[in-house]
């Protein structure tokens, strides 16, 4: 096989462009250093994006064909990729979602940006269960401030009274104000005890760094026009193009990461997805943040007579431990919502107002161990394709307040119904926090190749009671606010023999924890600091790292932890260490 060398030996090779990679880049090319980066999928640039169509500009009405949250959503993948199987062994589980463009997921995920809280860093010393982090919030904290600053997040810190110690303080913009379905749930859970607080969003409500205010179109997962919330694109891998320090190379299919004779890390091979040969880049340190699995697949196809079992693996760690965040549903009709004067009521694009975790483990009597927040959604928005699904039934229901024998589904009592409930839907979704097991985690399959010829991933993956026994506590809570607030649920309660509504791992799009950071080498490929025990040029800047998954979104931490890594290279190649 004809391999095309590029003759540049780089500082960095950075692989990936999402959340870590994009950050890793800022901060190495901002310090001087020459990076090359590696991006699997073509460039994107959501001012050039689908923002402003409407379903009705679409022959499917918007509806989800290739990407699976819509035609005009801003992710290039998702769980299926033609040509990029993956494999699960009999009796598991696991979806795998892959956003392969410039930015990778960062451009269309729901911006909910929330720090992990300091027990969230140790939480064996909390309930006995898994590993703490080798880290503390103390050592992440001035990382945190530093990109909520850079990035932009809008919040407010919570009441101390309210005893909500894990949700640390934050460098916040002002929140946008609730929506009138917010506002029941709040008047509702405030006498049952349920925090319903001001999100904590990376959107911006004001002019910051250069960037627009939100115009509030509420489309948000089709890219933003205006940049105004955070993708990794505009906000990191931009500035980054502008100190001239950085080669990006588009439509790069990593194959496997390069060693010499030493076993430290030489550069990194790639496929050229558009020509189909191979190519490989010469660099001095290599970042892997290719998304949590990748770059796990990555470090287990880097095979050497000084690496055998895969690079950074001499723990036999790599793959292991794999986590996704926990998800379960439940929405309801409300009489008091129907029928209401039409007004703008789209806001950001996602949650005004939201629960955190309200529930001290260690006081209340509860039967799984880890906690989850609520995310609430609803309202006027644009209606989309399978808009109002089920709608016939609604008149068996209730309507002008009553019961009915309903009817409808059709001509014009269905275009009348249609007006009558647009906007009477309030949802709820809990994520959660699962517990860290070695049984969970990635390999490579022997039998399976990709259609670059790379080995696949197959993934073993079953939840515990644990996180069975956390969705029964989600769905009972949110059965609970329905009622409370006089509505009616969509749907029969989920029980016990669909795990009370639990989704599939992977479905969440959180997965982390395949090459967790600890302080034994025996038990950890990688330090405090993202850097490899076996290969010390070699770092992981992306979700690889997390020894646990809290039940807050994991973009945050990643940028943290991405910005800690890369300032440690660079001090590590000031002081000539690597």
């Amino acid at each position: 096989m004809q391999i095309k060398e590029n003759g540049t030996e780089y500082d960095v090779c950075v692989v990936g462009s999402g959340a870590g990679g994009g950050m890793a880049a800022k901060v190495l090319t901002e310090a001087g250093a020459k990076v090359v980066m590696l991006e699997a999928g073509p460039t994107f640039n959501s001012a050039e994006g689908d923002m402003f169509k409407w379903p009705y500009q679409s022959p499917r009405r918007g509806a989800s064909t290739h990407r699976p949250f819509g035609e005009f959503d801003a992710a290039y993948g998702g769980w299926e990729i033609d040509g990029e199987p993956y494999t699960t062994v009999s009796g598991t589980e696991f979806d795998w979602f892959r956003s392969r463009m410039l930015g990778g997921r960062t451009n269309h995920w729901g911006r909910i940006s929330l720090r992990f809280g300091p027990k969230d860093f140790q939480r064996r010393s909390v309930d006995g269960l898994g590993d703490n982090w080798p880290i503390t919030y103390e050592d992440i904290k001035p990382y945190y401030d530093k990109v909520d600053r850079l990035v932009g997040v809008f919040g407010v810190n919570f009441p101390k009274e309210l005893g909500l110690d894990n949700e640390p303080d934050g460098i916040f913009l002002p929140p946008p104000k609730p929506r009138a379905y917010e506002l029941m749930v709040k008047k509702a859970c405030d006498p049952m005890g349920i925090p319903v607080l001001p999100s904590r969003l990376s959107i911006l409500t004001q002019p910051h760094n250069g960037r627009a205010a939100c115009h509030y179109c509420s489309q948000c997962n089709r890219g933003c026009s205006t940049y105004s919330n955070f993708s990794s694109p505009p906000v990191l891998i931009t500035p980054a193009q502008n100190t001239g320090n950085l080669t990006l190379i588009t439509n790069a299919m990593a194959r496997e990461v390069l060693t010499n004779e030493e076993g430290l890390a030489t550069g990194v091979s790639y496929v050229n997805k558009e020509d189909g040969l191979d190519y490989t880049v010469k660099a001095k340190v290599v970042v892997l943040a290719a998304s949590s699995c990748e770059t796990a697949r990555l470090m287990l196809n880097s095979k050497s007579s000084r690496h055998p079992n895969g690079l950074g693996n001499s723990s036999g760690m790599v793959g292991k431990y794999l986590m996704d965040s926990t998800g379960a549903s439940y929405a309801g009709l409300f009489p008091q919502l129907t029928d209401r004067f039409r007004y703008n009521e789209d806001g950001i694009g996602g949650m005004h107002m939201y629960v955190p975790w309200w529930i001290d483990n260690m006081k209340a009597k509860l039967d799984f161990p880890r906690g989850y927040h609520i995310e609430i959604y609803g309202g006027m928005g644009m209606p989309g394709y399978g808009f109002g699904g089920g709608i016939h039934r609604y008149n068996t229901w209730f309507k002008n307040g009553q019961t009915s024998n309903g009817g409808g589904g059709y001509g014009k009592q269905l275009k009348e119904d249609y007006r009558y409930y647009y906007g009477s839907m309030v949802g709820f979704s809990g994520r959660g926090e699962p517990v860290a097991r070695e049984d969970n985690y990635c390999e490579i399959d022997p039998n399976q190749l990709d259609q670059w010829g790379i080995p696949v991933l197959r993934f073993h993956y079953k939840w515990s009671d644990y996180e069975v026994k956390q969705a029964k506590h989600m769905v009972d809570t949110f059965e609970e606010i329905i009622h409370e607030m006089g509505g009616k649920p969509l749907w029969q309660k989920p029980g016990a023999d669909t795990d009370y509504g639990l989704l599939a791992p992977g479905r969440i799009i959180h997965e982390v924890g395949v090459a967790r950071m600890g302080k034994d080498p025996k038990k950890a490929p990688v330090n405090e600091y993202c850097q490899s025990y076996d290969c010390k040029n070699l770092f992981v800047a992306d979700g690889a790292s997390f020894v646990t998954n809290a039940d807050k979104n994991p973009t945050w931490t990643i940028l943290a932890l991405s910005m800690r890594t890369a300032e440690y290279i660079v001090d590590q190649r000031k002081k000539a260490n690597i």
